[in-house]
């Protein structure tokens, strides 16, 4: 057996510090701003059921995956890879899979900024009354208008980059982990707070009712793969983050725990979320199933209409933005890591050209709602196929690659030394599900995404 690595770039300072810097990666957009409209659109409480099912019996194996292999390799994705796949007796050329999770992180940071940029817009907004006493149409109007200025989104894209960078360049323990000790929990104390104010409303029990009752007869096969997919990518699988993040976790602590503690969080959220919204959207007689609008359009129009509307609006955009920072940042680690890796360059400076390249990618988000809109390749604009190559091709392809790599490629006693556990029942589970069963449910979710089934 290999003698243990050692990271690079130093490593978290407790199992603490871990869970929340990985739970703050997990939980973004996906959980605040997805998860509750696919959730109305999918009737509720039956696709919650399914999407927890996921989770634990598909998304936490992954993600487990994920892990071992960059505490394992200690490495950036691709180096990572390349070095467990020679150790197992295989071809480095398992490194170009690593590379591809790389390269989805970096693109999909580049459109994130831009939408996260949307959240500080409306934080503003909000602060200022802008929400009050408006009908549908104007708070529409107020969203297209931003949108249709490249000024602003540009400014706001810049800002996030920047803030990102400059984490990311101080390092892990004193960019990410102080980052993530100071975002997350304000975001988690944001969310309760707005989890009371909607308690408040009196239509909790709606919301409730809404997220946890299954109605098993809207529960269409399609909705039972976007769950799949939903769960699959919630956890920030397959965008090199939990690998690199894996790199950095002491030998001590246990992979199994902290992934279990990693989709609770991330998991808890997403359903604080929900509760949250829904009470507000039911008091308005608005509609949950609102699509993408829902957070930027449906829910000024709650909080226009509420007392104290202006405090919790400003007060849930911000925690919108906290959401997203955290993923950021954890978004534009792994090329950092490979530009140092690969290149023997400074953390300070490699955060700071992927921070910029980032950023040149991102304009093409910037105009794609504005002054290029009208540019499209294959019905697509710049910002709309991104996300669709990214979230449809890549993620899922990188995923499939994350379980046949565990399950198939590494040696039974390489993950056994990782996980701390014994050849047992539980980890003959774990390595069938990685095998067989995960790789069957990743490819579905791929074909679905493709068009080709469902």
């Amino acid at each position: 057996m290999s003698q243990p690595r050692e990271s690079l770039h130093g490593q978290w300072s407790s199992k603490l510090a871990f869970i929340m810097a990985a739970s703050g990666a997990a939980v973004g957009l996906g959980n605040i701003w997805k998860f509750p409209y696919i959730a109305g659109k999918n009737g509720g409480g039956a696709f919650v059921l399914v999407y927890l099912v996921c989770v634990l019996l598909l998304g936490i194996p992954i993600m487990m995956g994920e892990i071992l292999i960059g505490r394992r390799g200690r490495r950036n994705p691709a180096q990572s890879m390349a070095l467990l796949s020679e150790e197992s007796g295989h071809s480095k050329k398992w490194q170009w899979l690593g590379t591809l999770a790389i390269l989805s992180g970096f693109l999909i940071l580049s459109y994130y900024s831009v939408i996260a940029g949307w959240a500080i817009d409306y934080v503003f907004h909000a602060a200022k009354g802008a929400f009050l006493a408006k009908n549908a149409a104007q708070i529409d109007s107020l969203f297209s208008q931003m949108i249709a200025n490249p000024w602003t989104l540009l400014t706001y894209h810049t800002l996030v980059m920047l803030a990102t960078t400059v984490v990311v360049a101080k390092g892990v323990e004193s960019g990410l982990e102080k980052a993530v000790y100071v975002m997350f929990p304000t975001m988690l104390l944001l969310i309760l707070i707005l989890v009371g104010y909607a308690i408040d409303t009196g239509y909790f029990a709606h919301g409730l009712k809404f997220l946890f009752h299954p109605n098993f007869s809207v529960l269409t096969p399609k909705a039972v793969l976007m769950a799949l997919g939903h769960a699959f990518f919630t956890l920030s699988i397959a965008t090199g983050t939990m690998m690199i993040y894996g790199a950095y976790v002491p030998r001590h602590i246990s992979i199994v725990s902290v992934s279990l503690y990693i989709a609770i969080v991330d998991t808890l959220i997403a359903l604080l979320a929900g509760l949250a919204i829904f009470p507000l959207v039911f008091a308005h007689g608005l509609e949950p199933a609102a699509g993408p609008g829902l957070i930027f359009k449906t829910l000024p129009l709650a909080f226009g209409a509420m007392h104290f509307g202006r405090v919790f609006a400003t007060l849930f955009f911000l925690m919108l933005v906290f959401a997203a920072f955290t993923s950021a940042i954890s978004l534009l680690e792994p090329s950092v890591a490979w530009l140092m890796e690969t290149y023997h360059v400074k953390r300070a400076r490699a955060a700071w050209v992927c921070g910029i390249a980032v950023w040149l990618v991102g304009l093409g988000t910037v105009f794609s709602f504005n002054t290029a809109k009208n540019w499209t390749v294959f019905g697509k604009t710049f910002f709309t196929g991104l996300d669709y190559v990214t979230a449809n091709i890549f993620l899922p392809l990188s995923g499939l690659a994350i379980a046949i790599f565990c399950g198939w490629l590494m040696k039974k006693e390489f993950l056994l030394a990782e996980l701390g556990c014994d050849d047992g029942l539980m980890f003959a589970c774990w390595r069938i599900t990685l095998k067989i069963i995960a790789p069957v449910a990743v490819g579905a979710v791929f074909l679905y995404s493709l068009g080709i089934l469902g």
